[in-house]
């Protein structure tokens, strides 16, 4: 059996990332999927306009090292991805000796399915697009 899952969906906040003392750099961010709402039947429920109702579920999203840069430095809040990956379940008490759990996907690649936000590029003199004459 594997532990498989793939999630495609809205970058919820802007990534943030943290190197651990051991030197693993480690990503967080938020993605949001969203689904139709059903009713008793299995029908997809519609606003008063005629748009679908969705519910909408969000992801914590874990990358580490190679994939956690990628993601440090191009994604956005607002764009549009997909992460394939491993859902990882953790537990701990907390500091009034009560048991909490947390779930979080563990992303293995992430892939950009709008445009990347631009790459810091400091010290390039190359024009950008729109100043180019043509």
């Amino acid at each position: 059996m594997q532990n498989i899952v793939i999630l495609a969906g809205n970058v919820g906040a802007t990534p943030e990332a943290r190197t651990t003392q051991g030197g693993t750099r480690i990503t967080h961010f938020s993605l949001a999927t969203s689904r139709p709402k059903r009713d008793s039947d299995g029908k997809v429920i519609k606003d008063r306009d005629g748009y679908r109702v969705e519910d909408t579920e969000w992801h914590r999203i874990t990358c580490f090292n190679g994939v956690g840069k990628t993601v440090e430095e191009y994604v956005d809040k607002g764009m549009k991805v997909m992460v394939r990956g491993r859902i990882h379940y953790t537990s701990w008490t907390d500091q009034d000796d009560i048991k909490r759990y947390g779930t979080e996907i563990i992303a293995d690649e992430v892939t950009f399915l709008t445009r990347a936000k631009p790459a810091d590029r400091s010290g390039n003199d190359m024009p950008d697009d729109e100043e180019i004459p043509f």
